[in-house]
C-alpha cells in the first residue's frame, strides 16, 4: 500500500459520517436494564444482546475496546512483556494435568469434539501458558520472562448481570510471567501493581483501589483485586479510612467486639413448635440474635458429605473461607430425615452424628446461648460452649460487618461498600508448573520448578466500568483517552448550504490534522443531534449552526459540561486543536 493510500486507510478508520454508523440510539431506557452503563450502552449503540450474558459490540464499543487494549499492550511492553495468543478451544487433558479439569464445576464449560475428544473452553489460560513455554525455559539462563495475550474467553456464569459488567463471553489481557525466585516474582508483581494503576489512570479511572482478595480457583498464596468503588457493584469490599486497610469481603478477616457474660445458666431445652429461623426463635424466647447460635449445612460437592458449621445468629457465612479451609467446593444442603439433622433445630449441644462440625470464632468463650435442640419444635437455652461443646476449635468463617474492628490498626473502624472488580492479580507459585512437569536446570545443574504470576483485566467489564463512574442521565462522558472519538461536529441545519460549506470544510481540516472526528450532518432537528452526541460521550462537541456563523464564530461544548465558549470560524480548527490538548 502506497504511503498515501495508507494514509487515506487511517483516515478512514478514524473519522466517519454519523449517518452511516452502524446502531441506533434511542431515549427510552430499556425495562431489563438495571444499572445506568448497561442501559446507556443498549441506549446508545454499542452493544446487541446475543443470548444470556453474550453481547456483540457496535462500533462505538468496538472503538473504546481497541484503546483500551492498546493502553494495556503499551503497558505490558513496558514491562518486557510479550504478547502471545492461546487458543478458545483446548483439550481437556492440558486442564487435568493441572487438575483443574475435575475441581473446577459448571464454569468450565466442557465438550465433546466430532472425534470423541473431550475440549473446554477456555475462562482462563494459566495451563496454556505452562503448555507453550516449558520445553523452551528449560534453562536458568531464560528466565525471568512474562507473556499476555488480549483473548476471547468464555465462563458459563450461572447469573450473567448488568450488561457487560458479569457476562460469559468476554475478552481479557491475562499475563503470565515466569521466575527463578520468590525475591524475582515479588519484585515483577510490585512492578505489575504500579503498571496496573497507571492502567486505570490512563483509562480515565484512577480512583480504582487495590484490595487484597482471595485467590479462588486461580491459587497461589498473594492475590489484589482492583476495584472500582461504586453502589451498583457486585462486590463488597472491606475499608478502613483510619489505617487503610482494604480487602475483599472473601478475604478480610472478622473481628467482633468481646461480649461480657454472665452468670452461665444451666442447659434447658424449651419447647418452640413451628421456629425454624433465627428471627422466630428469638422473638418467641426474647432473646437477642447475638445470644444465639445458629446452624448453617453444607455438602461437599465431591461426596455429599454434610457440614454443619455454627456461628453467632447475626452472622453470616463467609463461604469463600469455608471452602478455603475444607480444601474442596460445598453446595447448601439437602437435609432430609435420614441424615440425622432437623432442619431449624440443630444446635451445638448433644449434636450426634457422622458430620463435619465447625465453629466460628464469634461463639468462643460464649455462654447463655440460646441454639436448636436437635429435636424437632426444640431449642435449647442456657448453652455454654465451653460447659457444653468441649473441645470445640474455633476459626474465622464469618463475614466482616459493619462497624468490626480491623484486623490492621484494632480500631472499630470498619465500613463496607461495594465494587466492580476490573483487575486482579495473582502470584501462582507453583500451583500449575509442578504438576504440569515444567522445571529447569539451575545454575548448578540441579532441576528446578519455577513459580508463576498472572495478571488479568477484563476489557469489556472495564469499559462498562468507565461508563459506570462517568456518565449522566443522558449518556456516558468518556475520558478522551478511550472516547471512541474525539471530536463529534454537529451541523445544525446542515441544509443551509453555508453551514454545510463550512462543516464540510471544518471536517476534511480536522481529519487532515489526525483529529478523530464524527461527523453529523443529518438533516435532523438539533434535539435529536444533540441527544445522538449525548450518548455517544464523545468529549468535545464543535457546533455549526446558521446563527454561530452569523456571528461569525463556532461553538465548543464540553460533553463533561465543564466548559461552553466560542471560537471565530477562521480559527475554529486550532482552537479545537487547543482544546484537546488540554
Amino acid at each position: 500500500m502506497s504511503q498515501i493510500g495508507l494514509g487515506l486507510y487511517f483516515l478512514e478508520v478514524f473519522c466517519m459520517k454519523l449517518e452511516h454508523l452502524v446502531g441506533d440510539r434511542f431515549k427510552e431506557r430499556p425495562a431489563d436494564c438495571q444499572v445506568d452503563s448497561h442501559a446507556l450502552m443498549v441506549r446508545g449503540g454499542y452493544i446487541k444482546y446475543v443470548a444470556n450474558g453474550i453481547y456483540s459490540s457496535y462500533p462505538p464499543l468496538k472503538r473504546v475496546l481497541k484503546k483500551l487494549e492498546q493502553i494495556m499492550r503499551e503497558e505490558m511492553d513496558a514491562l518486557d512483556g510479550q504478547e502471545v495468543q492461546f487458543p478458545v478451544v483446548m483439550p481437556a487433558s492440558l486442564w487435568a494435568e493441572s487438575g483443574r479439569y475435575e475441581s473446577i464445576g459448571k464454569e468450565l464449560l466442557r465438550f465433546t469434539d466430532r472425534n470423541g475428544a473431550d475440549m473446554v473452553l477456555g475462562m482462563t489460560h494459566e495451563e496454556a501458558a505452562v503448555q507453550l513455554v516449558r520445553e523452551y525455559a528449560g534453562t536458568y539462563t531464560k528466565y525471568p520472562f512474562m507473556i499476555y495475550q488480549i483473548q476471547t474467553k468464555f465462563r458459563d456464569e450461572a447469573r450473567p448481570r448488568a450488561g457487560l459488567i458479569r457476562v460469559r463471553e468476554f475478552t481479557m489481557k491475562d499475563a503470565y510471567s515466569f521466575h527463578t525466585s520468590q525475591e524475582d516474582l515479588d519484585d515483577y508483581y510490585e512492578k505489575c501493581h504500579k503498571a496496573y494503576e497507571r492502567i486505570f489512570a490512563r483509562a480515565g479511572v484512577p480512583e480504582v483501589i487495590s484490595v487484597a482478595s482471595d485467590s479462588g480457583m486461580m491459587g497461589g498464596s498473594v492475590s489484589h483485586e482492583f476495584m472500582l468503588l461504586t453502589p451498583i457493584g457486585e462486590d463488597s469490599i472491606v475499608l478502613c479510612d483510619d489505617c487503610g486497610y482494604k480487602a475483599n469481603m472473601e478475604a478480610a478477616e472478622s473481628i467482633l467486639e468481646p461480649v461480657g457474660n454472665a452468670p452461665s445458666q444451666p442447659l434447658t431445652k424449651v419447647h418452640t413448635p413451628g421456629m425454624h429461623t433465627i428471627e422466630e426463635v428469638c422473638t418467641y424466647l426474647h432473646a437477642d440474635p447475638k445470644d444465639s447460635a445458629k446452624a448453617v449445612v453444607y455438602q461437599t460437592n465431591n461426596e455429599d458429605k454434610y457440614v454443619v458449621l455454627f456461628l453467632r445468629g447475626d452472622l453470616e457465612v463467609n463461604e469463600t473461607k469455608l471452602t478455603n479451609f475444607l480444601g474442596e467446593e460445598i453446595h447448601p444442603a439437602v437435609i432430609t430425615e435420614e441424615c440425622g439433622l432437623h432442619a431449624g433445630f440443630i444446635g451445638p449441644a448433644n449434636l450426634n452424628g457422622d458430620f463435619t462440625v465447625l465453629y466460628d470464632r464469634s461463639l468462643e468463650g460464649r455462654n447463655n446461648l440460646c441454639a436448636g435442640g436437635n429435636e424437632t419444635d426444640y431449642h435449647y437455652t442456657g448453652v455454654d460452649m465451653q460447659r457444653d461443646v468441649p473441645g470445640a476449635e474455633y476459626h474465622d468463617f464469618a463475614k466482616v460487618v459493619e462497624g468490626g474492628i480491623c484486623p490492621c490498626c484494632g480500631k472499630k473502624s470498619i465500613h463496607i461498600s461495594r465494587g466492580i472488580e476490573v483487575g486482579n492479580i495473582f502470584q501462582l507459585g507453583k500451583k500449575y508448573t509442578e504438576p504440569m512437569g515444567m522445571t529447569y536446570t539451575d545454575r548448578d545443574g540441579k532441576s528446578r520448578v519455577p513459580i508463576m504470576g498472572c495478571y488479568g483485566i477484563g476489557v469489556g467489564r472495564l469499559a462498562a466500568a468507565v461508563c459506570e463512574a462517568h456518565h449522566d442521565d443522558y449518556g456516558p462522558i468518556w475520558p478522551k483517552a478511550i472516547a471512541p472519538w474525539q471530536v463529534h461536529l454537529c451541523a445544525v441545519r446542515a441544509d443551509n448550504e453555508e453551514v454545510r460549506a463550512f462543516a464540510d470544510t471544518l471536517y476534511n481540516t480536522l481529519q487532515e490534522k489526525g483529529v478523530e472526528v464524527i461527523y453529523d450532518d443529518r438533516s435532523v432537528s438539533a434535539g435529536v443531534m444533540f441527544s445522538d452526541a449525548d450518548l455517544l460521550g464523545v468529549p468535545l462537541r464543535v457546533i455549526v449552526s446558521p446563527r454561530n456563523l452569523k456571528n461569525g464564530v463556532v461553538e465548543l461544548t464540553a460533553r463533561d459540561k465543564s466548559f461552553s465558549e466560542t471560537a471565530p470560524t477562521a480559527e475554529a480548527a486550532d482552537a479545537i486543536l487547543a482544546k484537546l490538548a488540554e
